[in-house]
């Protein structure tokens, strides 16, 4: 269903949590045979971009986003969507994000930012600063010699103790990383392998025009809005963690020129703006389980405004603070998040490991623990993992423990 401008101007909550689970890609089936490079390709041009995180507790992060919208598929599949076909590349977008190779020229004003020191950790700007012509001659080096780890550059000096231990020359590769002048050719056991891009991106992508940062970070925020469905300012500034200033300006040409609808959604405090191309399901029936770096959720506070569900990861709480887990993936069914379960792939065993598992407040064990045991038998087949075993911790527990007998 279109959007409506006489019927559309006040959006009830229950509509607004329907816009954006359909922009996100979860009011579609899965495929119902094997995941193809196009089923893949249509799911990350919808949600725009995919964070990357290093926490292998369960499986790498970037794989989840794919998993929780088509089900079970080929991982080298996103591999080699990435770093064969070259149809995405890896930059700062959301986080350390993998983006499609089109989005390369709008995120050139945040390389030129890099370059000139701003918009990147001040002790990382310092450094170029002070020791340019130590990285220039790692860039020299990757020119020579690449695509190479941050432990091959053979300049790479001792580690200062800070910044994570990191040697100059992974200080010197993440500035060039920020900055544009080299680029992710590959990944060997997750570590990155720096390269040039003129040697790993497409050249007609290379060679594509550089919009002024005025108009990439529109087209960023045009992008983030169909990704979204609906948002408020703050949720269309995080999607690409966007600067601040310049974006309710960017926001007001995009409003004047039709691309974005103001909107009241009842509820919400903020005021609120409406893709055009928006679907408005009647209904939803998902079920997936989401990476805490998925899309749908990265946001917090959107999170909330939207489901009720308040999240912080817990990966940082020391363990006997912890409310809900270590590494703690929520799980969809139909329009709502209705449980959370801590994962853990033991690889050693062959067994999904679910140490806790807690149910929202509105949601009854005994109605979630079937659909959630069914998606847990499905991750563990697709993690190659043989049984999934529940441990008796959260109060969703005793029922999922029942489901998976």
């Amino acid at each position: 269903m279109p959007y409506s401008p006489a019927a559309r101007d006040r959006i009830s909550p229950k509509t607004a949590r329907r816009i954006a689970l359909a922009a996100q890609g979860f009011a579609e089936r899965r495929p119902a045979a094997r995941v193809a490079s196009n089923h893949l390709a249509k799911a990350i041009d919808r949600i725009g971009l995919i964070q990357i995180d290093s926490v292998n507790v369960l499986v790498r992060s970037h794989y989840l986003p794919p998993f929780s919208r088509l089900g079970a598929y080929d991982r080298d599949l996103l591999d080699r969507h990435a770093y064969r076909r070259r149809r995405l590349f890896e930059y700062w977008g959301h986080e350390a994000s993998l983006l499609p190779v089109a989005l390369h020229p709008l995120m050139r004003w945040r390389m030129a930012r890099a370059r000139a020191g701003e918009g990147i950790y001040k002790g990382l700007a310092r450094f170029a600063a002070e020791r340019r012509d130590f990285i220039d001659a790692v860039l020299a080096e990757i020119g020579e010699r690449g695509p190479l780890g941050a432990g091959e550059i053979s300049i790479a000096g001792r580690s200062s103790g800070g910044w994570w231990g990191w040697s100059d020359g992974k200080l010197a590769l993440e500035w060039l990383f920020w900055a544009g002048l080299v680029t992710t050719a590959r990944r060997r056991n997750f570590e990155r392998l720096y390269d040039l891009p003129e040697r790993v991106l497409p050249g007609d992508i290379l060679a594509a025009p550089t919009p002024d940062e005025a108009d990439a970070r529109r087209e960023l925020i045009r992008i983030a809005a169909r990704s979204l469905g609906i948002a408020t300012e703050r949720d269309l500034r995080d999607y690409f963690r966007l600067p601040v200033d310049g974006t309710a300006e960017r926001i007001g040409e995009l409003v004047e020129a039709g691309a974005l609808v103001p909107v009241t959604v009842a509820g919400w405090k903020q005021s609120a703006f409406l893709d055009p191309t928006a679907r408005f399901p009647r209904k939803v029936e998902a079920r997936a389980l989401l990476s805490p770096f998925d899309s749908l959720v990265w946001e917090r506070d959107r999170a909330e405004r939207l489901f009720g569900f308040r999240y912080r990861i817990e990966i940082y709480t020391p363990a006997e603070k912890r409310v809900h887990g270590y590494y703690v993936l929520p799980f969809l069914l139909g329009e709502t998040l209705v449980a959370r379960v801590c994962l853990k792939a033991d690889r050693a065993t062959g067994v999904l490991r679910v140490n806790a598992a807690h149910c929202e407040a509105h949601a009854v064990p005994e109605v979630v623990a079937g659909p959630l045991a069914d998606e847990l038998r499905g991750m563990a087949a697709w993690l190659g993992l043989a049984d999934v075993a529940a441990e008796t911790t959260g109060d969703l527990a005793p029922a999922l423990r029942s489901a998976l007998r």
